[in-house]
Order: C-alpha cells, then sequence, then structure tokens
C-alpha cells in the first residue's frame, strides 16, 4: 500500500513537471540574468607597437562593480548604476567609457622587458542595446609604442576588472592564458613560442574546473547534496556520483569539440532560442528531482541511476557553456579540457567531503556510538560560528529580512545560513537518537527539502521570469 502511493506520487509529480517543461519551452524567451563573463584580449605585435583588442562588458567597469566578488550584476551594490548603462545608446556608451579610459588604464599593467609602457586608447565599438536582461558584449582596443629590441611583453589588469583570458595572435606558438585575481601574464615573447606545454596545460585548468564549482556552481553543488542526503552511504554515493562524472564528462567532451552545436542551431532556427537557456532550467529542475525524490526513497529507486545520467549529460551541457565563454587553445584542447574536469571533480569531491564531516558526528550517534555529548559540543559550537558568519555577513539578517526569497540567488548569504541550520538540525537528531531513523528524518529531508525548494524557485525564474 505504502509503495503503491509513493508511486503514484512520483507519477503525479513527473506529469506535473512536464506540463511546466512544456508551457515554458513554448514561452521561454532569451531574458537572462546579468552574468558575469570573462573578458577576452587578443594581443598583436605589428611594427614595433603592441595592441590588444578586448571583448568584455563595458558596463561593469564604469559602475564600479567589483568582478571578484561579483557572480551576477544584480548582487552588486551598483545593479541600479549597471542597469542605466545598460540601457544606454551605444555611442553614449562609448563616450562614458572613453571618459573612464584614463582610470581604468590606471589599472592596467603592461611592460616591455620589465620596463612600463604607455597606453594609447584606440577604438571603442559598443553593441547595439538589444535586451537588456541580456548581457552586452562591447569591444575596446588599446595600443603601445615597443622600445627597440624588445623581446617579451608581459600584461594584467587589476583584480575589480575580473578574469582576463589573454591569447597572442599571428605567431607560432602562440601564448594563452586565464589570468584572474589580479594575476600578471608570464613574459610572452613577442616572436610565439610560448604556448603552455600539454602538462602546464592541464595543471592550469584545474583550478578554473575547481573554481566553477566552489565557489561559483551553486546549482552543481545543490544537485550533488541532493545525491548526497538520498544516503549518507558509501556505495548508493559512489554510485550516484560516478554516473553522474561519466555522464557530465560525455557532453562536456562533445560540446567543447563542437559535436552538439546542431542541436544549438536547431533551438535556433526552430524556436529562436539558445539551447543553454533550456540548459539552465533543466538543471535547476534536476536539482528539485533528486531533492523531492529524496523526501520519498530510502534508497536508490530502479529508475533514479537513470535519471541521474540524464541530468548528467544536461550539467555537462552547463559546464561546456561555461569554456565557450572564452574557449580553449587549440593545440594543447585535450589537455585544458581534461584538467577544467578534473578540476570539476575534486570540486564535487570536495563538496561532499565537508558536508560529510559536518553530519558524521550526528550519522555516527544514530549509528548507535555513545558519543551524545560530545556531538551536542561539536554542533553547539559550529552553530555559534555560523550564526556570526550569517550576522558579519554583509547582507545579514536585513537582506534576509527584506528579501526572503532574494537569498536563493545570494550564494554567500545561502551558505551563511546552511551552516547554523544544519547544526540545528544535528543537535536535533541527537537529541531524539531514540526514534527510528533520526538522521534521515531530522537532517536528510528536511536538507532535501530546503534543496527542492531553490530548485524549483531557480527552475521558474529561468524559465518565466
Amino acid at each position: 500500500m505504502k509503495t503503491s502511493f509513493v508511486v503514484d506520487l512520483r507519477v503525479a509529480f513527473l506529469r506535473v513537471l512536464s506540463t511546466a517543461v512544456l508551457l515554458w519551452i513554448t514561452t521561454l524567451s532569451m531574458a537572462q540574468a546579468h552574468e558575469v563573463f570573462p573578458s577576452i584580449a587578443d594581443m598583436r605585435v605589428i611594427d614595433n607597437e603592441v595592441s590588444f583588442e578586448i571583448s568584455a562588458n563595458l558596463e561593469t567597469f564604469i559602475a564600479g562593480i567589483d568582478l571578484t566578488e561579483t557572480a551576477d550584476t544584480n548582487e552588486s551594490t551598483q545593479a541600479a548604476t549597471y542597469d542605466e548603462l545598460r540601457a544606454l545608446p551605444p555611442e553614449t556608451l562609448a563616450a562614458r567609457f572613453e571618459a573612464f579610459w584614463p582610470q581604468m588604464a590606471q589599472g592596467i599593467t603592461l611592460t616591455a622587458d620589465g620596463a612600463p609602457l604607455t597606453l594609447a586608447l584606440t577604438s571603442v565599438s559598443v553593441g547595439p542595446i538589444g535586451d537588456v536582461e541580456v548581457v552586452r558584449f562591447s569591444v575596446f582596443s588599446f595600443s603601445a609604442a615597443l622600445p627597440d629590441g624588445a623581446e617579451t611583453v608581459q600584461m594584467g589588469w587589476a583584480p575589480e576588472f575580473g578574469v582576463l583570458v589573454l591569447r597572442q595572435m599571428d605567431v607560432p606558438l602562440p601564448y594563452d592564458g586565464y589570468l584572474e585575481a589580479g594575476a600578471l601574464s608570464a613574459p610572452i615573447s613577442i616572436s610565439g613560442g610560448g604556448q603552455a606545454s600539454w602538462f602546464a596545460t592541464f595543471v592550469n585548468y584545474i583550478p578554473v574546473g575547481f573554481d566553477h564549482i566552489v565557489p561559483k556552481g551553486l546549482d552543481h553543488i545543490l544537485f550533488v547534496l541532493g545525491l548526497f542526503f538520498l544516503a549518507a552511504r558509501f556505495r548508493p554515493l559512489i554510485l550516484q556520483v560516478s554516473l553522474f562524472t561519466v555522464a557530465h564528462t560525455i557532453t562536456l567532451a562533445l560540446a567543447a569539440l563542437g559535436y552538439t552545436q546542431f542541436i544549438d542551431d536547431f533551438t535556433q532556427s526552430t524556436y529562436d532560442i539558445a539551447f543553454i537557456d533550456i540548459v539552465e532550467p533543466l538543471i535547476a529542475l534536476s536539482i528539485a528531482y533528486v531533492a523531492i525524490e529524496n523526501i520519498f526513497m530510502k534508497g536508490i529507486s530502479p529508475w533514479r541511476p537513470f535519471v541521474i545520467f540524464i541530468f548528467g549529460l544536461l550539467h555537462g551541457l552547463g559546464f561546456a557553456s561555461v569554456l565557450a565563454e572564452f574557449g580553449l587553445p587549440e593545440d594543447t584542447f585535450v589537455a585544458a579540457l581534461i584538467g577544467f574536469n578534473v578540476g570539476v571533480e575534486v570540486g564535487q569531491l570536495a563538496v561532499i567531503a565537508v558536508m560529510f564531516l559536518f553530519v558524521w558526528q550526528a550519522l555516527r550517534i544514530d549509528r548507535g556510538e555513545n558519543e551524545v555529548a560530545r556531538g551536542l559540543v561539536i554542533y553547539g559550537v559550529l552553530f555559534l560560528v555560523g550564526l556570526g558568519l550569517l550576522v558579519t555577513n554583509t547582507d545579514g539578517i536585513s537582506g534576509l529580512l527584506a528579501a526572503p526569497l532574494g537569498v536563493l540567488e545570494n550564494a554567500p548569504l545561502l551558505l551563511a545560513i546552511t551552516m547554523p541550520a544544519m547544526a540545528i538540525l544535528c543537535l536535533a537528531a541527537i537529541q531524539l537518537r531514540d526514534n527510528v531513523d533520526a538522521y534521515r528524518q531530522i537532517v536528510a529531508v528536511p536538507a532535501s527539502i530546503f534543496i527542492a525548494t531553490i530548485g524549483v524557485y531557480w527552475f521558474i525564474a529561468r524559465a518565466f521570469l
């Protein structure tokens, strides 16, 4: 009888999801959040002059948004200024950037053989207004005269300008670099030959992949935690994570190699929708599904491995969209792709390890270990630490009270809330340890409800808002 009820409930849930997906596909627009993307710089040397052509979101620079601390411009305190700039006609924004250029030039480091160079802005080309909810990319160029006999160039800019993808053009074995947090490039040989080795490229792209899980990949973090809270045991967890890993590795590789481009061409020509705008809401839906299934199932259902594999394919396309933002080096493409994927896996394992260490004491007590006093102390301390982090968070309690739903798009505040909340749940599980399956009922199920709520909200926001 109980099994029949669960199956009927699952069928009803799937019907609601399928109806929502159909409605969404017929009404989806190109609207998307004000995401932060890397700037891409192409470097050339012609007749003793080095020039840079940079594709970037100029509005973020002019508004003064610190791109090392912001994943979405809507979360910035300068969001209103950014929105005003985003609505400016191209010629007006170009004039605003020209006026801002002296300030930006002070944050750019450019040297030849260690000697500083003087920068000159040469052109600004701003994209059309279009949909103001979509990031507008513009191109600006600057150049500098090289001293006679110069052999190397180094370039970088201030951390607040965000990630810079630097590519050397028109030379054999060109340099390519992914510069973040204000990093300065290695000395770049003007004649070429400075391309990173296979192993160096592999190592360099590991932190890029990790960074897109921790801290930027909140949706992927929640999906992995959804897998974790089904059962915090080795066998079911390793099965789920392995399936997820294999699946997203497949689509990441296929998409990075260009084999999924025909899908994007089809959605663009048929529905005037970029395929990634379909993938992102489906990723949110995957989070909701695994978390909701956790509430009603105590173990791996017959269909869950297949569902996880399918959702893993979708997450791989999401990772591919990240790589597409700045491209991969041609000659060391495979090394970069593998390095990025390794970084993603390390990030996933880090998320699981942290959560496992957090709930480990509650699990031990739930399984009969007589360590109640130790558990009370551990979770009491974790609660106080988490409460301190929440209170000192820049958004803090006032931000939570002012916009309760806003926390679901604010990763730092969401994580600050998670720590004391999990401590309370673990404390409750310890106190009610004599109840059958106290950890599942008091920790895993409430955590899954929270994750499912975020997934449903994100699906609605990404699909309809």
